[in-house]
C-alpha cells in the first residue's frame, strides 16, 4: 500500500485528455478553432480520452469531428503537457490533468458545431508574428519592456532577445513562436502570467494579444512553430488547399502562415523545381489580370524527394 503523504489541497486524480490546435487557411488569414469556456476565455477544443477509442488519434477526430463538424486532415501529435499546476479547466478547484496536445489541419473552416465556437486569425493571439506588412506594432511596443526586462539579466537576456525577437540586426526565425511566448510570459508582460503568478504588467492587448484559457496559448505557440518549420520540408501546406487552386493563391496561404511576404517569382520558381504542383489545364480569372491557370498539388512528390517543402528566406530585422 502506498503510503506517501499527499499535500494538503493536492488533487486525487489525474485526468487525461486531448487538446487540439485546428488550423484552416481562409483569404490570407491563418485561422484557428476556438471555443468560449464558461469563464469568458478563448481555449482550443478538448476532450477527454475515451476507453472505446482504439488510438489517441482516432478519439482526436472522433470527438472534434463530433462536436465541431470538421473534418480533420493532416493530423500530429505536438507534446504531452502536464506540469503540476496544470488544471483542467481555467476556474478554482479544477482536477489535474494531463493532456496531449496536437496539430490538426482541416481544408475548409466549417461553421463550427458548438453555439460557443469560433474561427479566429491566429494573430489575433499573436500580434507580433506578422510581419507580412513589415514589422508589426506590437514588436515596437514591446521592445523597450523587453530591454528593461533584458538588462536585469545582462549578456544572456540581451541574448535572448537576440535569438527570439531578432533584435540588433539578428535574423527573425519565423518557427521560434513557443520561445517568443515564452520569454513575454517570464518578462511578466502576458496576462496568463498575472493569473498564473499573481504578478507582471501586461501591456494592452493589442499588444500582447488575447490571453487564452489553462495553458492553450502556449499550445497553439507550439502547433504555429511546428507547422511553419514543416512547411520547409514536408508539402503539408496542400492539406490547407483546395483540390484546385492558382499559385497566388498558394503564395497567400505559405505568407499566411510564415508570416512574411515572398517574392512572387523566386517562389513560383521553387514551387516549379520541386516538382510540387501540376496543371489541371483549366484557369480561372483573377482581379486586375488575365486568366490564371489552376493547379493541383502532385503528391508522386512524396516519393520523388526528400524534403519536398517551401523554403522561406532568410529575414533580418533593420
Amino acid at each position: 500500500m502506498d503510503e506517501t503523504p499527499r499535500e494538503p489541497g493536492a488533487p486525487t486524480a489525474l485526468a487525461v485528455g486531448l487538446t487540439a490546435a485546428i488550423v484552416a487557411a481562409t483569404g490570407e488569414e491563418p485561422r484557428v478553432l476556438v471555443v468560449r469556456t464558461p469563464h469568458g476565455a478563448d481555449a482550443l477544443p478538448s476532450g477527454p480520452l475515451e476507453a472505446q477509442h482504439r488510438t489517441l488519434e482516432a478519439g482526436l477526430r472522433s470527438w472534434v469531428e463530433r462536436r465541431t463538424h470538421q473534418t480533420l486532415g493532416y493530423v500530429e501529435q505536438l507534446y504531452t503537457f502536464g506540469d503540476r499546476d496544470r488544471r483542467e479547466t481555467d476556474g478554482e478547484g479544477a482536477q489535474r490533468a494531463l493532456s496531449l496536445g496536437y496539430l490538426a489541419l482541416v481544408r475548409e473552416a466549417r461553421t463550427a458545431g458548438a453555439a460557443d465556437a469560433s474561427w479566429q486569425s491566429w494573430y489575433r493571439y499573436f500580434p507580433w508574428e506578422d510581419w507580412r506588412g513589415g514589422p508589426p506594432e506590437a514588436i515596437a511596443a514591446l521592445e523597450p519592456p523587453l530591454r528593461e526586462w533584458a538588462a536585469q539579466g545582462g549578456k544572456l537576456g540581451e541574448e535572448r532577445l537576440r535569438l527570439n525577437f531578432g533584435l540588433g540586426g539578428a535574423r527573425w526565425n519565423e518557427e521560434r513562436v513557443l520561445e517568443r511566448y515564452e520569454l513575454l510570459y517570464e518578462a511578466g508582460l502576458v496576462p496568463e502570467r498575472v493569473r498564473d503568478r499573481k504578478e507582471g504588467a501586461p501591456l494592452p492587448e493589442k499588444v500582447r494579444g488575447v490571453a487564452m484559457a489553462v495553458d492553450h496559448r502556449r499550445v497553439l505557440a507550439i502547433a504555429i512553430g511546428r507547422l511553419r518549420g514543416k512547411i520547409k520540408y514536408r508539402p503539408v501546406v496542400f492539406e490547407l488547399m483546395p483540390p484546385s487552386f492558382t499559385l497566388s493563391e498558394l503564395q497567400r496561404v505559405v505568407e499566411a502562415l510564415s508570416g512574411v511576404r515572398l517574392h512572387k517569382q523566386n517562389f513560383r520558381r521553387l514551387v516549379e523545381q520541386q516538382g510540387l504542383v501540376e496543371e489541371t489545364g483549366e484557369s480561372r480569372a483573377e482581379t486586375g489580370g488575365r486568366p490564371a491557370r489552376l493547379m493541383r498539388y502532385r503528391r508522386e512528390v512524396l516519393v520523388e524527394r526528400l524534403a519536398p517543402g517551401v523554403r522561406l528566406p532568410a529575414m533580418r530585422r533593420g
